[in-house]
C-alpha cells in the first residue's frame, strides 16, 4: 500500500497601497473566493514558495510577509477533490495592484476587508480575513 501524506500549502491575504485585499476565485475551490497560493515544492522554503506562487498565479511581488496562522483541510468538500492540506497562511503587501492572472484564476477583486466578508469565501479564507480585521490591520 502506498503511503499518503498531507500537502503543505502557502497562501496570503495581500494588501495593496490603498489598503484593499486581493481575493481570487478558482474552480479548485468550487467557485468560492479565496487567496492565491499553492503547494510547497521539495527543498523550497515556505516564504520562497509563497513568493513563487504569487508571481505564477497573479503576477505580484510581495513584501512585508508575516506569518498569520496555520489551518488544516482534511478531505474538505469545499475543495474540488479529496485532499489533505496543511494551509500555512500569511499576511503580506504588494506595491502594485495590477493583477496578471494565470489559467487557474477565474476572477479577482481588490476589496476592503469588510467587503471581502460579504463574498462567498471558502471557510479558510473567511478565518484569515476575520483574523486580519480582529488584529486591526
Amino acid at each position: 500500500m502506498t503511503q499518503r501524506f498531507p500537502l503543505a500549502t502557502v497562501g496570503a491575504l495581500v494588501t495593496n497601497p490603498q489598503g484593499k485585499v486581493l481575493l481570487v476565485r478558482t474552480c479548485k475551490w468550487r467557485g468560492s473566493w479565496g487567496v492565491p497560493g499553492g503547494k510547497v515544492e521539495w527543498g523550497e522554503t515556505l516564504e520562497a514558495a509563497l513568493l513563487r506562487e504569487f508571481r505564477e498565479e497573479v503576477g505580484l511581488e510581495l513584501s512585508q510577509v508575516q506569518f498569520a496562522l496555520l489551518q488544516e483541510a482534511v478531505t474538505d468538500p469545499q475543495f474540488h477533490r479529496s485532499a489533505h492540506f496543511v494551509l500555512i497562511n500569511y499576511f503580506a503587501s504588494s506595491s502594485c495592484s495590477a493583477v496578471t492572472p494565470n489559467h487557474e484564476i477565474e476572477a479577482w477583486l481588490w476589496l476592503t476587508p469588510a467587503e471581502a466578508l460579504l463574498l462567498p469565501l471558502n471557510s479558510f479564507t473567511r478565518v484569515l480575513v476575520r483574523l486580519y480585521i480582529d488584529q486591526g490591520r
